[in-house]
Order: C-alpha cells, then structure tokens, then sequence
C-alpha cells in the first residue's frame, strides 16, 4: 500500500487561493513517493473519518486566514486577519486522529500555528507590532532566502538537516504571526537568531513524528536540501507508522 497523506484544501472560502497554492503540496508529497488525500473542507465528519482510516499521517499547509485568538484567550487587535471555521473545524478532526493513532504530523506556517494552539499554546497575533522585530517575515512568496533560522541542538529538525544546513540555515518567510508560548508536550526547535521569533516546533517525543515549521519548504523543495530532507523524514515516518500498525494487525490475529 502506498504512503497516504491527508491534506486539507487551505481555505473554506477563497477557491483562488486554494488552486495557487495546493498544487505546490501536492506536487512536492508525490516527489517524496506519498500520495497525497486532498480534503474538501465542506465534507462531513463522518465521511472525514472514512478517509482518515486509509492514510498515514497529516500535513496541515499555510492559509491566508488567521487562527481565532480567544482559542487562546485573548481579543484579536487590528492587525489580527479573520478566521476559518470551515478550515478549524476540519483541522481540529485531523488532529484529533493523528494523535489518537500517533500518526505523523507535519505543519507549515498557518498550519504550525493550528498546531501550536490545538496544543494550547498561544501566538503572536502580529509579529511586526506586537514584537516591533527588524527581520522582515513576510518578503513575499518570491523570496527564497529571506532570513536565516538556528536550529536547536539535539532537536528532530537537527537531526533531519542535512550536515552543512544545520548551522544557521537560510529560509523563506510569509508570515504576520508567530508562535508566542509553545503548546502542551511542544518543544521549540528553530528560533530567528536576530529576534527570537519561533521559526520551528516539535513534539518532544522519540515516537511520534510531529513537525510545524514557519516557513515554506514546499517552495523551496527543489533549490534546498534542507526542505527535501524535512519531507523525507516526513515520508519516511509515515512508512514506519504503516508497518508498526500492520504488525499490530498480524499481532492481534
């Protein structure tokens, strides 16, 4: 059976949005041998569940809507965008299974924020106000090597980058928010060395692959090592969770 990943359309209200971005995901899951299970955001709970009882892991991709901010108890300021229920609701499911069932999780910029928060951790509703940083995080999606991250020692990401990128490696950058506080069982792994804007975090666990990261790989997965590198072990935990479960199956039997 091949690596399925399911991924949910970005937004529940700007088709435009969806066919720019979408594509890009997928294209870069099927360079990595995963198929990838696109999910219609309007698609009832039930049907959810039916789908997600035939793939491997989730990736939860960027938006252009905003996370809610009385999830994490506060009132949105100016600068903070409108919401996605249709996309909340729909990510809250996802979550839901994977961490029932340990699945991999991978998440890129709104979709680490969607994490952090489902973890009950908290964000920066606008970096440049609230944080007044120097580092530009939003250069625009053209922009492949807007600032450099650090790479937290002894973290997952270390031990995904490839050698030469682990010190410092550039990134790119389209974001207005940022992880705040990290969520239950998170752990910060990238950070922006100039500011200290969390960039990266993790699931502080052995076993279970969890992954959120500010930035963009899928943009960058065929100019740099360290983005393919991030969506091989990414594939490669979703394998190791099929064959887990198929001997628990053969177990049980």
């Amino acid at each position: 059976m091949p690596v399925r990943i399911a991924i949910p359309e970005p937004t529940s209200r700007d088709a435009e949005y969806n066919e720019r971005s979408l594509p890009t995901y997928l294209k870069v899951l099927k360079a990595s041998a995963i198929e990838p299970v696109r999910l219609p955001l309007a698609i009832g709970e039930g049907e959810v569940g039916r789908i997600l009882s035939a793939t491997h892991g989730v990736l939860l991709p960027g938006s252009r809507y905003d996370v809610d901010p009385q999830i994490y108890g506060e009132y949105p300021i100016p600068q903070c965008g409108e919401a996605d229920l249709g996309r909340s609701a729909l990510d809250d499911l996802l979550l839901r299974d994977a961490f029932h069932h340990r699945k991999p999780i991978l998440a890129i910029c709104y979709g680490v924020q969607v994490l952090n928060t489902w973890r009950n951790g908290s964000l920066v509703q606008d970096v440049e106000t609230q944080l007044q940083t120097r580092v530009n995080h939003r250069p625009g999606r053209d922009v492949r090597k807007a600032h450099r991250v650090q790479i937290e020692p002894g973290s997952r990401l270390a031990a995904i980058a490839p050698l030469r990128e682990r010190d410092d490696p550039w990134v790119n950058s389209s974001h207005h928010q940022a992880v705040r506080k990290a969520g239950n069982g998170l752990r910060v792994s990238a950070v922006s060395p100039v500011d200290g804007v969390i960039e990266a975090i993790e699931l502080d666990s052995i076993d279970h692959f969890v992954l959120g990261v500010q930035w963009h790989p899928e943009r960058t997965f065929s100019a740099s090592r360290l983005s393919r590198a991030i969506f091989a072990s990414f594939a490669q935990a979703a394998r190791a969770w099929e064959l887990n479960r198929m001997k628990e199956c053969g177990t049980r039997r």
